[in-house]
């Protein structure tokens, strides 16, 4: 409130003051522009799947910045919207859809949850030996090709 009335100057001041970073006071700035007071209060949220999406296309669709969305849509953190993009730019938007948090309700062996990332490495090396077995099999072809020919060749000399 102080730094929306104009009240001991600026962001920097005010950071100064309180000690705390002049982005989280302006996090807080731009969550009370866009929902008031109830943006602010601290509250564990659950959200759909649907909304989720939602808010990552609708930042697209704008031109949001992360920071922008989550005020725009009353999230705390925009960490959470940072997650929400790379799962859905990674994974596919089905992946918003699962819930991730906590730990998983059945501890056995079997791992659930998104599966690993590729490893790079091991894509390159597939590429590799995809090249290598198109270059064998257009060997063989040749080889093949070779060897009819020839017998077509003794075919007609006897």
């Amino acid at each position: 409130m102080e730094y929306l009335e104009g009240k001991n100057g600026g962001l920097k001041i005010l950071a100064e003051k309180y000690g705390i970073e002049n982005s989280q006071i302006r996090k807080w700035v731009n969550l009370y522009r866009e929902g008031g007071i109830e943006f602010l209060a601290k509250t564990t949220r659950t959200y759909s799947g649907d909304f989720k999406v939602y808010v990552v296309e609708y930042m697209h669709q704008h031109s949001m910045s992360m920071k922008q969305a989550a005020a725009h849509f009353g999230i705390q953190s925009d960490g959470t919207v940072n997650k929400w993009e790379r799962i859905y730019y990674e994974e596919g938007i089905e992946a918003l859809y699962e819930e991730r948090r906590g730990r998983s309700r059945n501890m056995s062996d079997k791992k659930q949850g998104r599966p690993p990332k590729k490893d790079v490495n091991e894509n390159e090396d597939l590429l590799k030996e995809v090249r290598r077995l198109r270059m064998e099999n257009e060997y063989l072809k040749k080889l093949i090709a070779l060897v009819q020919e020839r017998e077509r060749s003794e075919q007609k000399t006897e």
